[in-house]
């Protein structure tokens, strides 16, 4: 679906063009052209490639989908590969309803006079991203290397808001972690923390292939003609993207210890469980040894035939049995 076909020129908006039209404009001096498409189909995608003479190999990557994020150059033209990533509502097994992350593309097609973005399973237009360029007509006057950058720069604007949401959940996580001792809110934690390291994973894999593809667009002898006038610009993206890196990667540590923390606890609960199986046992062990020999109803035994026996009897077991519960009580079994 087309969202909008803009002809800018000394960074201001020409003309919204039909995709007929859009060889009228590419030779005006001064003027790209800026297509934005939505899920677009394999027709589009095909005009796109006959209007802008687009390389065969991008054309086919962007069909295809479901690429790493990636920068390529071909001739004069570059192609990227974003993730957006938006949270959406999804039912476990248990049927029950809990956030996680879907992952949605964006392909961008740059060249001297153009840039193609298509975005693809991302519910925001992205409209803002054009807005900002709009607004900053001399940075647009530079042509389709700003509306790249400015795409880039949007895209990875999104993960933030993201990340300090998993920070938020983590420490929830952690406070529930400390409060709740029991083995059923520890296996809940597990669940909670393994559904955590799934997102922190679905982010990771949108970051780091990003920062090092955005490192060959600001450093290195040979920069590609459409990103050569915007090196810094791409250089504060890759200093964002290296800050969002490491704050993955500090989460992605925390889970690690807080996972083993939360199984320690487990063990230790489990652990508290069996000792106080164990010393009631032991109490109760006692107590049938008694009754098992006065109960063998041997002919030639004094007791039996003692008044007292019986009476006598059940206060040695008593005796016996609270002097294990407060032996058990002191070294904290019970």
């Amino acid at each position: 679906m087309l969202l909008h076909c803009t002809a800018y020129q000394h960074g201001q908006r020409l003309a919204e063009l039909d995709i007929a039209h859009i060889g009228d404009y590419l030779n005006l001096p001064e003027c790209f052209i800026w297509v934005a498409l939505r899920d677009a189909c394999a027709d589009e995608l095909a005009q796109m490639q006959a209007a802008f003479k687009l390389h065969e190999l991008a054309v086919e990557d962007a069909n295809h989908g479901h690429q790493r994020p990636k920068i390529e150059e071909y001739d004069n033209e570059i192609f990227a590969v974003m993730h957006l990533i938006e949270e959406t509502q999804k039912n476990d097994p248990e049927g029950k309803n809990h956030a996680s992350l879907r992952t949605g593309e964006m392909h961008v097609f740059a060249g001297g006079k153009y840039i193609i973005s298509i975005q693809n399973n991302y519910r925001d237009d992205l409209s803002s991203a054009r807005a900002r360029c709009e607004r900053n007509p001399k940075s647009l006057a530079h042509g389709p290397g700003y509306v790249f950058y400015t795409l880039i720069d949007t895209v990875v604007d999104c993960y933030f808001p993201l990340i300090e949401q998993l920070e938020g959940e983590l420490e929830k996580i952690e406070e529930r972690i400390f409060t709740h001792g029991d083995g059923l809110s520890g296996r809940a934690n597990t669940r909670r923390l393994y559904r955590l390291k799934r997102k922190v994973t679905v982010l990771k894999h949108a970051v780091t292939p990003l920062m090092e593809a955005i490192g060959k667009l600001h450093s290195g002898s040979r920069v590609p003609p459409v990103c050569g006038g915007k090196r810094h610009h791409f250089r504060d993206v890759y200093d964002h993207l290296q800050r969002l890196n490491a704050s993955l990667d500090g989460i992605r540590d925390t889970l690690a210890t807080a996972i083993q923390v939360n199984l320690a606890l487990v063990t230790i609960d489990q652990t508290e469980v069996s000792k106080r199986l164990a010393a009631w046992a032991g109490i109760f062990a006692v107590i049938t040894a008694f009754a098992g020999i006065w109960g063998m109803n041997f002919t030639h035994m004094p007791e039996l035939a003692w008044e007292f026996g019986y009476p006598a009897a059940l206060m040695l077991i008593a005796i016996t049995a609270m002097l294990l519960y407060r032996r058990f009580r002191k070294a904290h079994w019970l």
